[in-house]
């Protein structure tokens, strides 16, 4: 009987049962009616049993459907699993290769790697630095890590990881009269002049990075306003004190890919350890400082 049963034929049944049409299966699968019709006559022919019931211009399952359907269901979602595991053990041995901006490279991401690898995964992490827009196929990236400051497009795959929080630092107690603001958020001086006018009165210094905007401070050339991400080494040894928990940046990191993440083990499971670890970082530093009450809510 099996070397007989034409899996194209359980396929055409199956979206028959559950969508209780055949126009509707004809669609989903791209092919005429009379098609779905014909395999499901001769997969009838075959079991020599009705698998649906026609009334009222309907189709319902007959008992034999019902259990014909019911198998139909534990095979094709063995198949999946099936599929899935293969694509995994593909990539078990394969570096997760990622882009991050930057300055979270730096002083937050790699600085974490060690731990990462530690944890003995299968996998490693090859890091690539880079900002904005990205073509995962020509640059050949696995995952980005970005700020929402730009349209990705709805061929991207994306899962919120985090909002950004920022700080007004300084390295010393003495007040400064400068600010170093970074040119990579060029909405830094509207949100100031509009939030913190005291702030935007300031002498402006604009550097091309954050990380130049940190040395320039650690420096005592000025205050910055930076991500709590950027800064958590120099916040931890108290090379920063805080003058400021500002609220005026309204975006969030992001996990970018080219498909769904899910298809790939590899791919979850740093997700899982990203969104664990950034929002590790934000509750320390946030409590440290005083920025959370009792209810866990910013203050």
């Amino acid at each position: 009987m099996i070397e007989r049963l034409s899996l194209n034929s359980l396929k055409f049944f199956y979206y028959v049962a559950i969508e209780g049409s055949v126009t509707i299966a004809a669609e989903r699968l791209y092919v005429t009616q009379s098609a779905v019709s014909r395999q499901i006559k001769n997969l009838e022919d075959l079991l020599n049993v009705a698998l649906f019931e026609r009334k009222n211009k309907s189709l319902i399952l007959t008992a034999e459907g019902r259990v014909l359907l019911d198998c139909c269901q534990h095979v094709f979602n063995q198949l999946d699993h099936c599929v899935i595991s293969i694509k995994q053990q593909k990539y078990k041995n394969d570096n997760l290769i990622i882009s991050c901006e930057p300055t979270i490279s730096m002083k937050w991401l790699i600085p974490r790697m060690v731990r990462f690898n530690e944890l003995n995964l299968g996998f490693g992490i090859t890091l690539l630095t880079g900002g904005g827009p990205l073509d995962f196929q020509n640059q050949d990236i696995d995952l980005a890590i970005r700020r929402n400051d730009f349209a990705w497009g709805d061929h991207i795959f994306s899962t919120k990881i985090i909002d950004e929080f920022m700080f007004m630092v300084n390295s010393n107690q003495q007040s400064a009269t400068n600010l170093l603001l970074s040119t990579s958020r060029p909405k830094f001086k509207n949100y100031l002049a509009k939030e913190y006018p005291e702030i935007s009165k300031l002498n402006t210094i604009e550097l091309d990075h954050f990380y130049l905007c940190i040395e320039a401070c650690l420096s005592g050339l000025g205050q910055t306003i930076v991500s709590g991400f950027m800064i958590e080494h120099e916040l931890d040894h108290d090379f920063f004190q805080v003058e400021k928990y500002l609220h005026f940046d309204d975006s969030a990191y992001y996990l970018l890919a080219s498909s769904s993440i899910e298809e790939d083990n590899r791919k979850v499971i740093f997700r899982d350890w990203l969104i664990k670890e950034m929002q590790q970082t934000q509750q320390n530093l946030l409590h440290k400082f005083g920025f959370v009450n009792s209810d866990k809510e910013l203050v």
